[in-house]
């Protein structure tokens, strides 16, 4: 299969609307090639001009392990061209930036999360790029969590950086589509374009979005490590708001959940007694860890990972969302007084609890919480936005 960059730098047609114009480059680590070329390196060989970049979080060059750590402006060293960050002093494009160029290209990898923010990246320089008239590609890429939906749709008045708009967790679009959405619900006026992906088998094993043993994986960022990882993080980045260890600091981020003060076979035991019928397509295993950095840092934790390779993978069967939320709660039930809400600004977003920043609204929490309520009034709240999202985004899929 070919992504979007691929098509573009081997297609010298597709190329031709960019020549005579100014090009910017929303890239990060995981803007490659097939071959593994960086895409800033594969458009200039390709005679693009390339006048400005543009950094997400994390940085251009992947290289902040945290949350919430903001990257400079810098001049590429090879190119000399300015390199903006769009997590530093601003979140969305500085209006004398927009000058440095007449299209830009957007080449970045999602994990198929509401969460991750390049997908609020992605409407901000839509929205930017409505407001100052300049055109906006997508050099779309797999989402490698598949078209499944899941989660809670975010609630008015809990918009974020970690939540453009209401949509929930699992959104099951790449971001080729997910911009054709914004455009609509947000009534944005932008020329827009995707270049599409030639090949890509949304539902199609081993890879079930990502077109596993043919490309390799390269971080987004610095805790995206691995494909399994991409497939709990729906699931899994709810532990940001948690005091319950994430794996931040071992090898295995973002797949496990733990802290010195659990008993992990128990919690197993009791998940599987307050719902199994949310754990299918993933096994679940006790085991010990010692984060090297972040929650819990050089603490021994009991802890639950989540295997969800090879043979114990069900791509249809498998709910992260729900299966994390039955890990809170499994604690609160083992644990009545157990302190698991963090209290910090998450995302510069004062005044609420992290955990509700990241569901975009209350109710998983409450859900959590409450001694009296079962799976099915989670599934009650649930069900009807992930079925309203499925029918609001068929338009806008390309594959």
């Amino acid at each position: 299969m070919m992504f979007g960059i691929d098509r573009l730098v081997s297609d010298a047609s597709l190329r031709a609307p960019l020549q005579g114009r100014r090009v910017a480059l929303v890239a990060h680590p995981a803007s490659v090639t097939a071959d593994l070329t960086h895409s800033v390196d594969a458009l200039v060989a390709a005679g693009v001009n390339i006048t400005a970049a543009f950094g997400p979080q994390h940085g251009m060059k992947g290289d902040l392990q945290d949350n919430m750590m903001e990257s400079p402006d810098y001049t590429d060293p090879v190119y000399g061209f300015p390199v903006f960050s769009l997590y530093g002093e601003v979140r969305r494009p500085r209006g004398q930036w927009m000058n440095t160029f007449d299209v830009v290209l957007i080449d970045l990898q999602d994990l198929g999360c509401r969460i991750y923010t390049y997908v609020t990246t992605l409407l901000y320089v839509l929205e930017a790029a409505a407001e100052h008239g300049k055109e906006v590609w997508v050099l779309d890429r797999p989402n490698p969590a598949g078209r499944p939906i899941e989660g809670l749709t975010l609630r008015s008045g809990w918009e974020s950086f970690v939540g453009a708009g209401p949509m929930p967790m699992r959104h099951g679009l790449t971001l080729g589509e997910l911009g054709r959405w914004f455009i609509h619900h947000f009534k944005l006026d932008v020329a827009y374009r995707v270049i599409e992906m030639d090949g890509w088998a949304t539902d199609q094993a081993p890879g079930y979005g990502w077109p596993l043993l043919e490309r390799a994986w390269v971080n987004p960022s610095p805790n995206a490590p691995n494909l399994s990882m991409a497939r709990a993080y729906a699931g899994t980045v709810m532990l940001e708001g948690a005091t319950l260890s994430e794996g931040r600091g071992t090898t295995r981020p973002l797949e496990l959940f733990g802290a010195p003060d659990i008993d992990a076979k128990a919690v197993i035991a009791e998940m599987q007694r307050l719902a199994p019928q949310w754990l299918g397509g993933c096994v679940l295993r006790d085991m010990w860890f010692q984060p090297t950095f972040h929650k819990h840092v050089g603490q021994l934790c009991n802890g639950v990972q989540i295997h969800v390779e090879g043979p114990h993978y069900d791509h249809a069967a498998f709910q992260p969302w729900r299966m994390q939320a039955l890990g809170f709660k499994a604690i609160r039930s083992l644990y009545p007084d157990y302190d698991l809400w963090r209290d910090f600004p998450y995302e510069y977003a004062f005044g609420k609890l992290a955990i509700d920043v990241i569901n975009g609204s209350p109710l998983l929490r409450e859900w959590v919480d409450d001694a009296e309520a079962d799976a099915g009034d989670l599934d009650a709240l649930t069900k009807p936005d992930e079925a309203a999202w499925a029918e609001e985004t068929r338009p806008f899929l390309i594959y």
